[in-house]
């Protein structure tokens, strides 16, 4: 009986100290199975900000007056960006109407219900339909047919325009060249000092920076 105590005594002692020798996650396992718990796998979606476009370079004309520079911005806004094509569509305002867009032919700032013949505002619209077209515009869009917005508006959207539109969007040509073109758009009867313009604008444009 004693014999078998001790035999008890000195297994258990043996087992004790082959736990002992053992990692301490070993000795407590369950034996023979052990259950580890993984974490679930965590996903970080990473977005690459887009790259920055490059600032566009637009022309500014520091030494115009208030409508020649938003005449300058319009026109940029809406595509053309050869100077030879800005400086030619502005050459021709200037002739026209000295950039006043309430201007009655010979010189009157009678605003648009009070000029009763010839050509009026900006480019001086003179044959009816385009005259009445300016109104017809500025009443569809809630604007004032004597302002430089509401014309600017009317010009790129009036059919004489349309039909030199992409002419006037190709970079690359002359001042004499986009004059011609813009010759059947104005129609204009006495060339004044269109070209002479154009060439004063062109030397006064600068790039923004």
């Amino acid at each position: 009986m004693l014999q078998s105590l001790t035999l008890a005594a000195a297994l258990a002692g043996s087992a004790a100290t082959s736990l002992a020798l053992l990692p301490p996650s070993a000795a407590t396992a369950s034996f023979p199975y052990s259950i580890i718990r993984e974490e679930p796998e965590v996903k970080v979606a990473i977005r690459e900000a887009a790259p920055e476009k490059p600032k566009e370079a637009r022309l500014i004309c520091k030494s115009c007056n208030a409508n020649e520079k938003i005449a300058l911005q319009k026109l940029q806004d809406h595509g053309i960006k050869d100077k030879n094509a800005l400086a030619t569509i502005m050459g021709n305002i200037r002739q026209e109407s000295t950039f006043q867009p309430d201007v009655c032919e010979g010189g009157a700032k009678t605003g648009y219900n009070g000029c009763r013949s010839g050509g009026f505002g900006l480019i001086q619209w003179t044959s009816e339909n385009r005259f009445r077209g300016l109104g017809a515009h500025a009443a569809r869009t809630g604007g004032n047919p004597s302002t430089i917005h509401t014309q600017l508006s009317y010009l790129f959207e009036e059919g004489d325009w349309k039909m030199i539109e992409d002419r006037m969007l190709e970079p690359g040509r002359t001042i004499d060249d986009y004059m011609r073109t813009a010759r059947r758009w104005i129609r204009w009867g006495h060339h004044g000092a269109r070209t002479a313009y154009a060439h004063d604008y062109v030397g006064r444009f600068t790039t923004d920076s």
